[in-house]
């Protein structure tokens, strides 16, 4: 066998990679690459999207929305929004609890405790793409700023222009960019904009979300429309991501107040998609009262609070359903705990935990893994009285699994896209629904590249 000569071959192969490199920099390589390169694709939207899209939204009176480039963070698309509110409109809110919230947080929580000037005007204003939480003194001076140029465009007091920004956390707001877009804002506002306001917040959403009631009220009706963005980040403390609902309701801001916090439990925290909570959380309601129905009393009241929780409900569940890399949406149904506060304890156990989520991401009933969720929430529990179902099949009950269930049923349930799983810990009365989704790989890679 003749003998090879490897530093002849190791030369040959040297001049091959040479002439490669000198094609590719020379861009004979690289233009056909790009000219057959595969378009850009289309933003994915989340799989659990409503499939109608975006709803059609009232008109409400007395509401006025105008969205911009701004190229705060983002590029070729519209990231600053702004809300300007009839005067007397009644505004309350909730925000979150978090002890690093972002100044704009603590600048709404601030005027909202003010008395409010009589025949006051107001305004929102939101961008996303940066937070502006974390940011010292420098951020509240860019709030400041930011809110000031809006009151002095619309010629309304300070004190009644709110703000909101989301985004990364601990970056300078490039707040000039705002600002100089105020005279834009103002020009484009208009009555029927709404939908352009909700894309305009969206960061790692996949859909704006929108939501809307009638009630029928004393002398005419009484509509309802909120907007809300979020999609991870999610496990709010006393509100929610952002969301802002828009009534032409005569309602007192107490009132007002007093609806929103009845039923913010129930609705915004009551959802998680990863257990953490935003630095930025805010819900602010505003009625403006240019309903022709009387204010809103007795009968009209409990209606028009019922249908005010349904659109809490609605963008609350529309959150989760654009939960970063979702692909199941699941409600965890808790009931026969001791009291409400144990049941939200296992509720929140069981949604949270990873590999209960992983395990619904693969469409595996593992019902092993709530189980051991329930054992760690920190709820009283008893082996023998606890019982588990996927949907309305029993799968586990008196201290062991149920012996007519068959995995193969557990593992047909898991293939639909909307679950429940149900817990009863036979002790009580206490009962909580919270909702969550399943845990993919792919919210692993949007949080692994969010500031790339």
């Amino acid at each position: 066998m003749p003998k090879t000569d490897w530093k002849s071959e190791a030369k040959a192969l040297k001049k091959k990679i040479k002439k490669l490199k000198a094609r590719v920099m020379g861009g004979e390589i690289g233009a056909a690459a790009v000219s057959a390169a595969p378009a850009k694709k289309a933003k994915m939207v989340s799989p659990l999207a409503p499939k109608g899209g975006f709803p059609q939204l009232p008109v409400i009176a007395g509401v006025e929305f105008a969205a911009v480039e701004a190229g705060v963070r983002y590029q070729n698309r519209k990231d600053v929004m702004l809300v300007r509110l009839a005067p007397d409109s009644a505004v309350a809110g909730v925000f979150t609890r978090s002890s690093t919230r972002s100044g704009c947080v603590r600048d709404c929580q601030a005027k909202l405790a003010m008395k409010v000037p009589a025949g006051a005007g107001a305004a929102i204003i939101v961008n996303s793409g940066n937070s502006n939480a974390f940011t010292g003194k420098v951020g509240d001076e860019a709030v400041a700023t930011v809110t000031g140029g809006v009151a002095e465009a619309l010629g309304i007091p300070a004190s009644r222009v709110f703000s909101s920004s989301t985004g990364v956390i601990g970056e300078p707001l490039p707040f000039e960019k705002i600002t100089s877009k105020i005279p834009d804002l103002v020009a484009e506002l208009r009555e029927d904009a709404i939908e352009m306001a909700a894309h305009a917040m969206m960061t790692t959403d996949t859909f704006p979300k929108g939501a809307a009631a009638t009630v029928q009220g004393e002398g005419g009706e009484i509509h309802i429309a909120g907007i809300a963005k979020g999609s991870g980040m999610i496990a709010p403390d006393m509100a929610t991501m952002l969301v802002y609902i828009f009534t032409d309701a005569k309602i007192s801001a107490a009132n007002l107040q007093k609806m929103l916090l009845r039923n913010v439990d129930a609705t915004f925290n009551s959802i998680t998609v990863d257990s953490d909570t935003s630095t930025s959380d805010t819900l602010l309601v505003a009625a403006t009262g240019q309903s022709t129905a009387a204010e809103v009393k007795g009968t009209v009241a409990k209606a028009f609070e019922a249908a005010l929780r349904g659109v809490m409900m609605n963008l609350a569940h529309q959150v989760i359903r654009d939960g970063e890399g979702a692909t199941k949406f699941v409600e965890v149904r808790v009931t026969g705990a001791k009291d409400d506060a144990d049941a939200a304890r296992v509720a929140f156990a069981v949604a949270n935990s990873p590999l209960v989520k992983t395990a619904i991401a693969g469409q595996d009933p593992n019902w092993g893994r709530i189980v051991a969720a329930v054992g760690k929430s920190g709820a009283e529990a008893d082996r023998d009285r606890l019982t588990i179902r996927f949907g309305d099949i029993l799968v586990a009950e008196k201290g062991w699994r149920n012996p007519a269930y068959r995995e193969e049923d557990g593992a047909a349930y898991m293939l639909g896209e909307d679950l429940v799983i149900g817990v009863d810990l036979g002790l009580g009365k206490g009962k909580r629904s919270v909702w969550t989704c399943d845990l993919t790989n792919r919210y692993v890679e949007i949080n692994a590249d969010y500031r790339s």
